[in-house]
């Protein structure tokens, strides 16, 4: 699979989106130190959830919103949060749960910074239960490729017996952890992976 076929001027995929791969982008959470719902947050005039969604929707053929209430403007399915816990994993349960594609990638609502070319390395890296991106903070399972077939029991028993640490269910299937300068991005500065949680944090990005 090319993941760049049918790009357009943009430099976002155009018609020829793909078909064996579906995006997730998670919604839920509490937002409790943000103090408001983030998938609503403006960020340099368009929703957080808008511009995840539209990022998914330049890519492939189907696009999930799961959990939360999404904003209007956001192309894509809706799909609500399975039963259980607040919490990411319980997101991602139901991510893989709706996908139709062989694979999911799953990207958080709050990471406004998150460029198109860390997505695409992403999807031509070689496969594995899950690709996840790291960086010098760790893991970013939730800027991560899945396989449904291979981690969704799995996920579903980890939040059903309360391991819901998502680096738990990472460390139970085949990952490959692969950093920035290995995915040939050495260049993107480790904001690229910044997500907001407080409105400090949301206030440092915009001047990055």
């Amino acid at each position: 699979m090319d993941a760049r076929r049918g790009s357009g001027a943009d430099g976002t995929a155009g018609a020829s989106r793909i078909a064996n791969v579906s995006g997730a982008v998670l919604l839920g959470g509490r937002s409790t130190r943000m103090g408001r719902d983030k998938a609503r947050l403006v960020w340099r005039g368009e929703a957080l959830a808008v511009r995840a969604a539209r990022l998914l929707d330049a890519l492939f053929e189907e696009t999930l919103l799961v959990g939360g209430t999404p904003p209007e403007q956001a192309p894509g399915r809706r799909v609500a949060d399975p039963e259980g816990p607040a919490c990411a994993l319980r997101g991602l349960v139901g991510a893989l749960e709706a996908a139709q594609g062989e694979r999911v990638l799953v990207i958080a609502t709050d990471l406004p910074l998150l460029p198109l070319d860390l997505l695409l390395a992403l999807l031509a890296w070689p496969e594995r239960d899950v690709v996840v991106p790291k960086d010098e903070r760790g893991d970013h399972p939730l800027c991560a490729i899945y396989r449904p077939e291979a981690c969704l029991a799995r996920a579903r028993a980890h939040l059903e017996g309360g391991r819901l640490a998502i680096s738990a269910l990472l460390d139970a299937v085949d990952t490959e952890r692969v950093s920035l300068a290995t995915l040939g991005l050495e260049d993107l500065a480790a904001r690229a992976l910044a997500n907001v949680n407080t409105p400090e944090d949301l206030a440092r990005l915009e001047v990055a």
